[in-house]
């Protein structure tokens, strides 16, 4: 299977398993009383923010590859670490931004960051065995 549609597929995966984790954490705030509009836009831009972060990360590590295959080992380890960088440097601006603002709940904006892994893990889970991996 082509890398693009791998990564495509493994981006698909994570904002499907992000609509139901953050929709499972508004329901919590909900139940526990704290469910405000704050909430909700927080938990809306983080799993948007989590799913461009995946889905750039994803990318990186794609043209990494193709320059290792070519290889550029040096230049594949200088394109993750950019990326690393950069896609850090923006979630942190984003994330303050919407915070400071008050459009956003702190902890609804950061939880959708930290789904990603387990969303990541239970898809993993369920994969088939012939299945390729990104």
């Amino acid at each position: 299977m082509d890398s693009r549609k791998l990564v495509f597929r493994e981006t698909a995966v994570v904002a499907i398993g992000q609509v139901i984790c953050v929709a499972a954490m508004i329901g919590i705030y909900a139940l526990l009383g704290a469910y405000s509009c704050a909430v909700l836009l927080g938990g809306i831009f983080g799993g948007i923010l989590a799913v461009l972060n995946f889905f750039f990360m994803a990318i990186s590590a794609m043209i990494a590859a193709d320059k290792a295959e070519r290889q550029n080992v040096a230049g594949g380890k200088l394109t993750v670490q950019l990326s690393f960088i950069v896609r850090t440097a923006v979630l942190f601006v984003v994330l303050f931004a919407l915070i400071k603002s008050g459009l956003c709940d702190t902890l609804a904006s950061v939880l959708p960051l930290v789904f990603t892994r387990p969303i990541i893990s239970v898809g993993e889970f369920f994969r088939k065995s012939g299945e390729s991996k990104v």
